[in-house]
């Protein structure tokens, strides 16, 4: 039997694949080829299948993504990245940018290919995202910075589309951060030091953190590498959370409590508090709160929201907390739970999508001088030879591509259905709004530990200093990032019925952690969902502090997404009132109720004019005073 003849595009991926490994100088990197693709994980890099007429153009273009993915295998360091990079989404964006531009500059300024296939992504990149076409009052500052950048360390200019636009924002970055610019050349190869001078050109656009949180930070930089990083038994969390969803208890949390018992009852004497801080986890029924403490104003100052300690926190894939054959268990036991309620929820998928799809069609225009002729029409000459004929032209009605982000609470009050109805309205909404065109990410927030963890360890061996803040670590779930497929994700959502997943929420750090990842996404409108059926309570830090002190943060930050920031935020509520919050928001008592509350809202945004973010005098989207966004505390991406 013959072999089956070779594709014409093998030889260049082989070729591609090769490349790439040398200039990472990794011999057993792994270079596979996908429809999702670009994309790094570890030491494997996915890229885009090569069309079969594969032009000159093309080819330099997919060069150009394998040598940008190779340099930053072996030029970046993700872990000193995240440790150096602002905790708001703007001067987060500037970082990402300038050091990108780093990273690619080392292989642009030893091989001359290597910034011919460099310059090609990278005008195909900005054609792509209409940075061509932007003009001064929206143009992406941080791109801007980056085209900059990479100016200074490379010699070589902008590309022409984007020439014109760099040129006219220059003189107003360089007046502001021209002597931190100079800088950066002469540390092109070391990443910290480049990173700092990067802080310090973020700064002085008015882009980086607050002065208290630049001060914290940098005295972090400074601290050796083992009081950073926390022990292994401190990332440990008591209790089995392998267990089964059939037969599995909050038992598993004990041991955890029974360690801080003590503490936790000389807290109270201390402090003169009267919430209850039991060394056992809370026994929750299906929906219900634990007796959250009073949260009325008392009417005097309060001092501004903060974290005691950011060293148990943590970013982590839902793929990560359990192992395959869990996950897939867990799956199919949501899956034979959800059965009935998947086919009601499948039918109001089914007419959001026919909604959507509606909007996407194109239109005609009718009685036209020129164009198609309209047949339908052709009635009026038979009937008078002498009206003339009418014609019609088709017409592309505007559909901007969104994003849509959805965000659960995964705190031990939705055990049981609401968590269960949750899961499946996601899994199902994901899977309607990708048919549409529109890209869906599931987050999940809740805390590793119950009553705290870590962060009060660290309270307790510090003294415990008056008002901490924040005491309890966080756990921030990636069920489903924006850019997987659907069917590549689905399997995650099964790790919500995992027991001991479910403990507290922090609600107002998890909508900035959400509302970061929004930010820096390409899509030119961007959703974000909160489900959740609570006000956010976490026993150790209101056990010492104020017992409005997570609210008011949640006010803060809703507010802040609310009046400054193109988000559209929207919030369900289950059994709890959200409309006291959100200005954009439905309570549903029953959590059968969720799938219709998802989809008719998700509908309504979609028939309305998409927001735009109120821009500051400056041109680059400043707003006056200070941001809680920009405060904010960013948890580590888990190892």
């Amino acid at each position: 039997m013959a072999n089956k003849p070779e594709s014409p595009t093998e030889p260049f991926k082989r070729a591609l694949a090769q490349a790439a490994r040398s200039l990472a100088e990794t011999p057993d990197l792994e270079v596979v080829f996908s429809g999702d693709g670009p994309a790094m994980s570890g030491s494997r890099v996915t890229l885009p299948h090569p069309p079969r007429d594969l032009s000159l153009k093309e080819a330099a273009r997919l060069r150009g993504m394998a040598d940008r993915m190779a340099l930053r295998y072996v030029h970046h360091d993700d872990a000193r990245h995240a440790k150096l990079s602002p905790v708001n989404a703007g001067g987060a964006a500037c970082f990402d940018a300038v050091e990108s531009a780093r990273v690619e500059a080392i292989g642009a300024n030893a091989l001359g290919g290597v910034k011919a296939n460099l310059r090609a992504v990278l005008e195909s990149d900005l054609e792509k995202r209409g940075l061509t076409r932007q003009d001064r009052v929206n143009a992406p500052v941080a791109d801007i910075l980056g085209l900059i950048v990479r100016e200074r360390l490379t010699g070589e200019p902008a590309p022409d589309g984007a020439k014109a636009l760099v040129d006219a924002l220059r003189p107003e970055i360089e007046a502001k951060a021209g002597a931190a610019l100079d800088r950066l050349a002469g540390l092109i190869q070391d990443q910290a030091a480049f990173g700092r001078v990067a802080k310090t050109i973020i700064r002085d656009l008015d882009l980086g953190d607050s002065a208290d949180d630049a001060a914290s930070e940098d005295a972090s930089e400074e601290a050796p590498e083992d009081e950073q990083e926390p022990d292994e038994g401190d990332r440990e969390e008591g209790g089995s959370e392998g267990e089964s969803p059939e037969g599995a208890s909050m038992e598993q949390t004990e041991g955890d409590q029974s360690q801080t018992a003590a503490d936790d009852q000389a807290v109270q004497v201390e402090e003169g508090d009267d919430t209850d801080l039991s060394d056992e986890a809370p026994e929750l029924g299906e929906g219900l709160k634990p007796a959250r403490p009073d949260i009325k104003d008392p009417g005097r100052p309060e001092p501004a929201y903060k974290v005691f300690s950011t060293a148990g926190d943590e970013i982590v894939d839902a793929v990560d907390l359990c192992d395959p054959e869990e996950l897939t268990r867990l799956r199919a036991y949501l899956d034979q739970q959800l059965a009935a309620l998947s086919s009601v929820v499948s039918r109001l998928a089914n007419r959001l999508q026919r909604r959507l799809l509606a909007q996407q069609n194109r239109a005609w225009s009718f009685d036209l001088e020129e164009g198609v002729l309209d047949v339908s029409r052709l009635t009026r000459v038979v009937v008078d030879p002498t009206a003339p004929l009418s014609f019609k032209q088709e017409e592309d009605t505007e559909f901007r591509d969104t994003v849509v982000s959805l965000l659960i609470d995964n705190s031990g009050s939705m055990r049981g259905r609401p968590i269960m109805v949750a899961a499946v309205c996601a899994d199902i909404l994901a899977r309607t709004l990708e048919r549409c065109g529109v890209k869906v990410e599931i987050l999940g927030f809740t805390t590793r530990a119950w009553k705290g963890g870590s962060a009060r360890d660290e309270w307790l061996k510090a003294g415990k200093p008056p008002q901490p803040g924040r005491l309890n670590d966080l756990r921030h779930i990636i069920y489903k990032s924006a850019d997987a497929p659907w069917r590549r994700a689905r399997r995650n959502l099964g790790l919500m019925m995992r027991e001991g997943l479910l403990k507290e929420n922090i609600d107002g750090e998890a909508l900035i952690w959400a509302h970061q990842r929004l930010i820096g996404r390409p899509e030119a409108r961007k959703i974000l969902m909160v489900i959740s059926d609570g006000a956010p309570v976490d026993d150790s830090t209101l056990s010492v502090n104020s017992g409005h002190y997570l609210e008011r943060h949640l006010r803060q930050v809703i507010a802040e997404i609310q009046d400054r920031s193109p988000v559209e935020l929207i919030a369900i509520g289950i059994g709890h009132d959200v409309t006291r919050y959100y200005r954009r928001a439905v309570t549903i008592v029953d959590v059968e109720q969720l799938a219709g509350a998802m989809v008719e809202k998700l509908a309504e945004l979609f028939e309305e004019e998409p927001r735009t973010a109120p821009r500051g005098s400056d041109g680059f989207g400043a707003q006056p005073g200070p941001s809680v966004l920009d405060r904010a505390r960013r948890p580590r991406r888990a190892a």
